[in-house]
């Protein structure tokens, strides 16, 4: 069983609960030859700290020696290892070699007989350069076998391939069967190819392609990437398990990993590293090692590297900040930053994980952060949703943000005068009224724009002109009274909740609730009633209970609900979070981190929170929290 703990958009922090016990994702395995290991699992276990390796279990059944020793004792005695061991079937060395001398069937009874804790399918390697026919004629014959192995699998979990060449289509529809088989964990295969020839653009559609089809609740494993420099990336696309037999395989050929690449000893000039295995060489005293000494350091190095790296992104994770990571290592190698810049194609998908808000700032790192879910957001919801108060525009250069705190005057000023004042951004024109939400105030780009940019916020202003037909002006009429705080309420909630539902929210006399200290909107009452909140932290709402109310009158179902079962009833009108195996139903509209209300079927409000999980992801998990319910209607805070 998966469950998710934490999640950035598509990238997940999740448990993935084994027989063995837990792997933490995003979780990266190393693989160890059973014949040869550079460093030993016991190892890999205590002292890097890995959870989990993965070994091949053909080369076990084709030893004569190992095979009856992992039959006596098991695989996890025969490598001394206490964690996770995932095996694979043979695959990849039919891949390198030619055919295998076993079947599904036989593979899948041995990795059982031998106590894998995931086994995995003979699934047929798909090679980059096979015909559309080749691909799916393939495709047949590996799924023909995961429904054997589903059959034979018990309690042993079972690794289901998904496999289709550079085929997004193949991909896609292969992953989309492979979701309907009892499949505890998805490799994307036959990809090993793409890395080793840069073929980074084609992999990222490989990877986007196949989580389309895939069920969210199953880990996803990137068969073979296993260098510090894609894992940022990969992790960014929702991959949750990743393998490294490069760390060894580099090691005797004498070639370091690094974060921006792989460096030969031999075309070193300097050391710069303080890892363990380093620490106390120089590359004279690396170089003077005997041949087997100078492979295990190096082995040891690649395995910290890969650790750091790993923790770092998990880091990203929680800090919210994983964009920035992965445009940052995307730039080590031309050929990642064209599968960085290639994301702009899947915007539109990308932006259904995408969070309302995060607790950290954006941070600009070239103009590739222009292709991001946020600014996509952005431009649909301003033009969909933003009722401009008037005709005439004037657009103003940015000075600061917020920037109602630096342009304030010049705001009222124009207002006053009929005459909407738009701030030129990388996001596009920003209203006076929009300039505090999330990513509006919580982002810092450099003030000397590029070319692309400015090309962009062209485009931006064209268009919003033209869809809330203003007109550029200049502002020579006398002033008039303009509430700039009343303007602010109404359009965020339109942003935020839709045209329709902020209508209603707005539906009476209204009273805004200000900071003395800031200035800033606190609460919203409506015919005396607290309807929401207006959080500091990204400008957004927090909908109270009464809010609530308002809306479940007059809003058709299922928009802004998160429908459950009734055993969940009683917990959720108390206040209770509402967890994944109590959804009935959910809107598809919804995003992660959006304000939603908890309904029974009969459509009776019991709760109000904040999403965590799209609804594909609630229906799909059995595990794991998918509303944070801030108030029930029974434990209304006051």
């Amino acid at each position: 069983m998966f469950e998710i703990i934490k999640r950035d958009g598509l990238a997940r922090i999740g448990v993935l609960h084994t027989r063995r016990g837990r792997l933490d994702t995003p979780a990266l395995l190393p693989v160890v030859n059973p014949k040869l290991a550079t460093v030993t699992p016991a190892d890999i276990y205590y002292h890097f700290g890995f959870q989990g390796l993965i070994t091949n279990s053909y080369i076990i059944k084709n030893s004569q020696g190992l095979k009856e020793k992992a039959l006596d004792e098991g695989l996890h005695k025969l490598l001394d290892f206490p964690g996770v061991i995932m095996t694979d079937s043979g695959t990849f060395q039919s891949h390198m070699y030619g055919e295998v001398e076993v079947s599904n069937q036989e593979i899948i009874d041995f990795q059982k007989a031998i106590g894998s804790d995931i086994g995995t399918v003979l699934d047929i390697f798909t090679e980059p350069y096979w015909t559309e026919e080749q691909t799916r004629d393939s495709i047949a014959v590996t799924l023909e076998r995961t429904v054997e192995a589903v059959s034979l699998k018990e309690d042993m979990m079972i690794a289901g391939v998904v496999q289709g060449s550079v085929f997004p289509d193949l991909r896609e529809e292969c992953a989309r069967s492979m979701a309907s088989m009892g499949v505890d964990v998805h490799p994307i295969g036959g990809v090993v190819p793409l890395m080793e020839q840069y073929r980074y653009r084609e992999l990222v559609e490989v990877i986007i392609s196949s989580k389309k089809g895939l069920s969210p609740d199953r880990p996803v494993h990137l068969f073979g990437a296993g260098h510090p420099m894609l894992i940022a990336l990969a992790t960014l696309l929702g991959c949750d398990m990743f393998d490294s037999a490069s760390y060894a395989k580099f090691a005797r050929d004498d070639r370091f990993m690094f974060l921006d690449g792989t460096s030969r000893l031999q075309d070193m000039y300097g050391l710069e590293c303080d890892c363990p295995a380093c620490r106390d060489h120089d590359l004279e005293s690396l170089k003077a090692l005997a041949d087997e000494e100078r492979m295990v350091t190096i082995a040891r190095h690649n395995l910290y590297e890969l650790k750091k790296e790993m923790g770092r992104v998990r880091r990203a994770i929680l800090e919210g900040n994983l964009w920035e990571l992965a445009e940052t290592r995307c730039r080590s190698h031309p050929a990642l930053l064209d599968g960085l810049r290639c994301l702009k194609e899947h915007v539109s998908y990308l932006e259904r994980f995408e969070p309302l808000s995060r607790d950290c700032a954006m941070f600009h790192t070239g103009s590739e952060t222009l292709s991001r879910p946020s600014f996509h957001r952005y431009a649909m919801r301003s033009q969909e949703r933003y009722v401009s108060p008037t005709e005439r525009c004037m657009f103003m250069e940015e000075t600061g943000k917020p920037h109602g705190r630096y342009m304030g005057k010049e705001f009222r000023s124009l207002l006053s005068k009929d005459v909407l004042p738009l701030v030129r951004t990388a996001f596009g024109p920003v209203p006076p009224d929009l300039d505090e939400i999330y990513p509006m105030a919580q982002s810092l780009f450099p003030s000397i724009r590029d070319g692309e940019t400015e090309c962009l916020m062209d485009r931006e202003e064209k268009t919003f002109m033209e869809v809330h037909g203003l007109r550029n002006v200049t502002a020579d009429i006398d002033e008039g009274e303009f509430d700039i705080n009343l303007m602010r309420a109404l359009s965020v909630a339109r942003y935020q909740f839709g045209r329709e539902a902020a209508d209603i929210l707005f539906d009476g006399p209204v009273e805004l609730v200000v900071s003395r200290n800031t200035g800033k909107i606190r609460n919203v009452l409506v015919s005396g009633e607290h309807i929401l909140s207006m959080r500091a932290s990204d400008g957004f709402y927090t909908l109270r209970v009464e809010g609530a109310r308002k809306l479940i009158a007059r809003l058709p179902a299922p928009t802004m609900r998160v429908t459950v079962i009734d055993d969940a009833i009683p917990f959720n009108r108390e206040g209770r979070n509402v967890f994944c195996n109590f959804v009935f139903d959910c809107d598809p509209d919804l995003r992660p981190m959006e304000e939603v209300m908890v309904v029974s079927k009969e459509d009776e409000l019991l709760a109000v929170g904040r999403t965590l999980l799209v609804r594909e992801e609630m229906l799909s998990f059995k595990k794991g929290i998918a509303v944070k319910v801030r108030d029930g209607t029974l434990s209304q805070k006051i």
